[in-house]
């Protein structure tokens, strides 16, 4: 079998940041998969389960709920390895294109007051396993390095 891309990174020279980690062709659509990568692989402890759910549920529901990027977004998901999230788009970009976009919902997930969205036994299959508070400050963790992003936080390790 062939080695997927995604295992062909060297982990132990990544950093946090946002990559573009491929672009996949249907037809004559595009769609451009992002690892948004929250954690250093291997060297930081990953995101905690209840923080990384409720990132999804924030994140999930700000992206569908954009003007301009609704339907431009395909999926919104953590990684397995817990050190982030995929973020899938219709469209062919890099990741300096969807730095304002990425600070702006980080932003608003920092800052989200309120009821977790779609955290009720009737819209979510693990509604209970949540966390708020850890989820809001690894979103601002996460928005300070985007907000300071250099190239190794932007393309990934040669």
């Amino acid at each position: 079998m062939e080695k997927i891309k995604s295992f062909q990174i060297n982990h132990l020279l990544l950093k946090p940041g946002v990559y573009v980690s491929r672009e996949d062709t249907f037809n004559d659509t595009v769609i451009t998969t992002f690892d948004l990568r929250f954690k250093e692989p291997n060297k930081e402890p990953v995101l905690d389960q209840p923080a990384l759910h409720t990132i999804e549920h924030l994140c999930a529901t700000f992206l569908r709920s954009n003007k301009d990027w609704s339907e431009k977004t395909v999926y919104f998901g953590p990684m397995g390895c817990r050190t982030g999230f995929y973020l899938i788009l219709h469209g062919t970009y890099k990741s300096a294109d969807i730095l304002p976009l990425l600070i702006e919902m980080f932003s608003w997930a920092e800052k989200f007051e309120g009821d977790i969205p779609g955290a009720s036994a009737i819209e979510c299959g693990n509604w209970r396993e949540q966390n708020i508070d850890m989820a809001k400050y690894e979103c601002g963790r996460y928005n300070t390095l985007l907000k300071n992003a250099k190239k190794e936080n932007l393309e990934y390790p040669a």
